[in-house]
């Protein structure tokens, strides 16, 4: 195998205990930190070249949110590595019981081409403050950021313990053939199955953040301008291609008419009367995604929008009008800046809509009635969710982030990410004396051991008495 010695390479450092020491991780994590602040404008420009990313977008998502992640970390990781005492029965009073912060060893993390900075280095910092070693395999979608991440992030990190590979799709394979203590990969649904099938023959524990067709019910009492700005800010930043941006919306007749108009002035507010001329407004990854995206508008009526030049692989913000769930744009996850608008009579048919589909990503609800918010939320399962707003739960690193069924397994963020790449090794470490405690579990049994050793082990339910 190719990857061979670069595995066995990692794994005889991470033997040695190098990246152990919180002083190691520490120094790592700013190495991270100084790579944003150095190379800031190469990776606002190599974003900008891959998919035509505005720079306030690369700036927010793929530094600032970045440096967020590791400055929290910094901040609490003397904390999260801390042997966590738990409580202790009877018999067990005078030992010591706690959950050890162990790392899993070698790690893999295969990271997406939409946020390509973001999507490889959130993980990494987890994986970092762990205490483990890494192989990290950027996007090769996103050849410029690719290009940068390969040759000047391995001029930060220490390259015994952290790895940068390049691979498309049969190199990947090869890689993924090698013994790894933990997988973290980001992307579809369908490459996520391979992964796990490939994790499966070594055991290896996988976390999976996948994506889904987010649901977005907008309710009849709501503020119709401030829902508009909010839904066409989360659809269409990053053009559309984020794994969290709300794929559809469900809402009646009435509010369907309403919305039209306000989208319309919302895209025209953020990106003037022609988008193909914005300087704040993305294009398309590759040629592929383009043609997939644009099939997808033949969905319904176009309402606002619909322009696609190929040459530049720009898709207009577009919002597509009376769409109906058998419609191609309603049959797979958009990944672009379209926007279907499907009919729903009331809440109720809205909530029996999302749930006869698989659990999303992100469900979103909007109402002026926090009752209606609630309702979404109770009545509905998803990898997370927002009401009154788009996006803006990802920006907390005190929110787990991730999936649910076919949106993923685990989740990450802040101490997530931390606890994600962390073995929890339950201990106990007994007094070597006190011999004569341990006589009731040891044989020949007998009714008055079983009741001395009940009493001595038995949790009782708090709030319950004995009658003697």
């Amino acid at each position: 195998n190719p990857y061979a010695g670069l595995v066995n390479h990692l794994r005889a450092a991470w033997l040695s205990g190098k990246t152990r020491p919180i002083e190691y991780r520490v120094a790592q994590l700013e190495a991270l930190g100084r790579f944003l602040d150095e190379k800031k404008q190469d990776i606002l420009e190599a974003t900008a070249s891959d998919m035509g990313k505005p720079s306030f977008e690369a700036y927010f998502t793929e530094i600032l949110l970045c440096k967020n992640e590791i400055n929290g970390t910094l901040n609490n990781l003397s904390h999260w590595m801390k042997d966590e005492h738990v409580d202790k029965n009877l018999v067990t009073q005078l030992d010591s019981a706690f959950i050890r912060k162990d790392p899993y060893g070698v790690v893999l993390i295969i990271a997406p081409w939409n946020y390509p900075i973001h999507l490889f280095l959130v993980p990494l910092i987890g994986a970092i403050a762990a205490g483990n070693c890494v192989v990290f395999k950027p996007s090769e979608t996103t050849k410029n950021t690719e290009r940068l991440v390969a040759e000047m992030l391995t001029c930060y990190l220490d390259n015994d313990c952290f790895a940068v590979v390049t691979a498309g799709v049969q190199e990947t394979t090869r890689l993924l053939e090698n013994k790894f203590d933990y997988i973290f990969y980001l992307c579809s649904t369908s490459v996520g199955k391979i992964v796990m099938a490939a994790a499966a023959k070594h055991l290896t524990p996988v976390t999976l953040e996948l994506g889904g067709k987010n649901p977005c019910y907008v309710s009849d009492t709501c503020d119709v301008q401030n829902v508009a700005r909010r839904v066409a800010w989360g659809r269409f930043f990053n053009a559309g291609q984020t794994c969290i941006a709300p794929d559809y919306v469900l809402c009646s007749v009435e509010m369907q008419e309403k919305l039209m108009p306000a989208l319309r002035e919302a895209i025209t507010e953020f990106f003037g009367s022609n988008p193909q001329e914005s300087p704040d407004f993305g294009r398309i990854v590759g040629d592929k995604q383009f043609r997939r995206i644009r099939a997808l508008l033949c969905s319904g009526r176009v309402a606002i929008g619909g322009q696609a030049d190929e040459k530049e692989r720009y898709i207009a913000p577009t919002v597509l009008a009376d769409v109906l769930p058998s419609d191609p744009a309603m049959q797979e996850e958009i990944f672009g800046p379209i926007l279907p608008i499907v009919v729903v009579a009331n809440m109720d048919e809205a909530i029996d809509f999302i749930n006869a589909r698989p659990r999303p990503l992100a469900i979103y609800a909007f109402s002026c009635d926090s009752k209606v918010v609630n309702q979404v939320l109770e009545r509905t399962s998803s990898g997370g969710f927002c009401g009154n707003d788009t996006l803006m739960h990802v920006t907390l690193t005190s929110l787990p982030f991730g999936g649910i069924g076919n949106s993923g397994l685990g989740k990450y963020h802040g101490k997530f990410t931390f606890d994600t790449f962390t073995h929890h090794r339950g201990c106990l470490h007994r007094n070597m004396g006190l011999e004569a405690l341990n006589a009731l579990r040891y044989p020949p049994y007998s009714q008055q051991k079983l009741g001395l050793l009940t009493a001595t082990f038995e949790i009782k339910r708090k709030g319950m008495c004995t009658l003697l």
